[in-house]
């Protein structure tokens, strides 16, 4: 018997990062279609002021600040949601961040903690959650990245995070949905390059200001396949045209997709000067941005 997922609108949902990008989109659209919505990130005071405008235009939503570097401060997320709304139907393991800068020159500090945030974030909201998405049945929706599969010069120990979280999120559907048989599906985002503030958020070891290749997608279309993987089980999905090429040539073709990656390193450097080169991988960002500058908010 398949498993059936509640309407977005019956749904009590938990998002990481949900303080900007695509968290911020996702928590915006779910409130829209009538989830209750739980927004976690390091960021107290944006939180509190999206939270508040959701609240006012007739949506439901709580503010949770939590770091996902620990996992007893994402126990304190799932214990507020229970305690406000009753139960978790979906929890996303969204937040992330970046360092640009060759290998051979990140701090072994640093390193760790991108690790800490980007893989150990996502184990530690899994492993939260599981035992209250099992309660019900409920979706386990974990964001990877194109890199997850294909890889891209000066953000190696990001592609690197991103690798790890497929290999657990593979596992754990096996082990979860395979050996258990318990009602839950665990999905695999995995976007292209998107147009957030990702690349002013990273910490920064190069000369100029970071940036992402074109053609980048809006955040809105991520936000949108984290939704439809809330209401139809899926195992993973590919965001973008770009994402689906890529993916593609690095298992098909990996030493042309070795070579093309080559090419694309002068597109992760602007012309500017960095702005902030420590970025936000020890501090939150209170940006409450959903797009990159120069774009929409």
């Amino acid at each position: 018997m398949s498993l059936k997922l509640k309407p977005i609108d019956q749904q009590v949902v938990v998002i990481t990062g949900a303080s900007s990008g695509i968290g911020l989109a996702t928590a915006q659209l779910m409130a829209q279609q009538g989830a209750k919505v739980v927004l976690a990130a390091r960021s107290s005071q944006t939180l509190d002021d999206i939270v508040s405008y959701i609240n006012t235009h007739g949506g439901s939503a709580l503010s949770v600040t939590a770091d996902v570097a620990d996992r007893q401060q994402l126990q304190n997320v799932a214990e507020k949601t229970i305690s406000q709304f009753g139960r978790i139907d979906t929890w996303v393991n969204n937040a992330g961040l970046a360092i640009y800068g060759r290998l051979d020159e990140v701090s072994e500090e640093d390193n760790r903690r991108l690790f800490d945030t980007n893989f150990w974030g996502v184990v530690n909201g899994s492993l939260v959650a599981l035992p209250y998405l099992k309660q019900n049945g409920g979706a386990l929706i974990n964001v990877g990245s194109e890199v997850s599969e294909a890889v891209v010069p000066l953000l190696g120990m990001y592609s690197a995070t991103k690798h790890a979280v497929k290999g657990f999120t593979d596992a754990l559907r096996i082990e979860v949905e395979e050996l258990d048989k318990a009602p839950v599906s665990i999905t695999l985002i995995q976007p292209t390059a998107t147009n957030t503030p990702f690349p002013h958020h990273a910490k920064n070891y190069m000369d100029k200001e970071p940036a992402l290749p074109n053609p980048m997608i809006d955040p809105r279309k991520v936000a949108e396949a984290i939704l439809s993987a809330a209401e139809k089980p899926q195992r993973a999905v590919k965001v973008g045209a770009m994402s689906k090429m890529n993916t593609f040539i690095a298992k098909a073709a990996p030493g042309l997709g070795e070579f093309l990656a080559s090419k694309q390193a002068p597109s992760f450097k602007s012309q500017e000067q960095p702005r902030n080169p420590d970025g936000i991988l020890y501090c939150p960002g209170e940006a409450g941005r959903i797009h990159g500058e120069g774009a929409t908010a």
